[in-house]
């Protein structure tokens, strides 16, 4: 099952890749549709791992969460439709 995205918390870092630290989301969650958030790495190891897939909305229909590696060797998160840079996450909320 793959879980959306709605919204992240950002550091105040300038490098987009070390930006984002957690992304959260409402439903799916252990808690049943309550909201969730979860740091970075977690997602992170979570696609790894295949336990988890995510994805977020834009502009009406879903696009992938993937995972990628900047030409430092760190692993991030951003969309398909991206290009090196995670702006479609970027563009979301801050989560509460």
């Amino acid at each position: 099952m793959a879980h959306e995205i709605t919204c992240i918390k950002k550091s105040d870092r300038q490098n987009q890749h070390d930006r984002i630290t957690h992304v959260g989301g409402r439903g799916g969650s252990e808690n049943g549709d309550g909201p969730w958030n979860i740091p970075q790495e977690s997602a992170i190891q979570g696609i790894e791992s295949g336990q988890w897939s995510f994805y977020v909305t834009k502009n009406g229909s879903q696009v992938k969460v993937i995972l990628a590696v900047s030409r430092f060797g760190n692993k991030y998160l951003k969309t398909g439709a991206d290009g090196e840079q995670p702006d479609n996450l970027l563009s979301l909320p801050e989560c509460p």
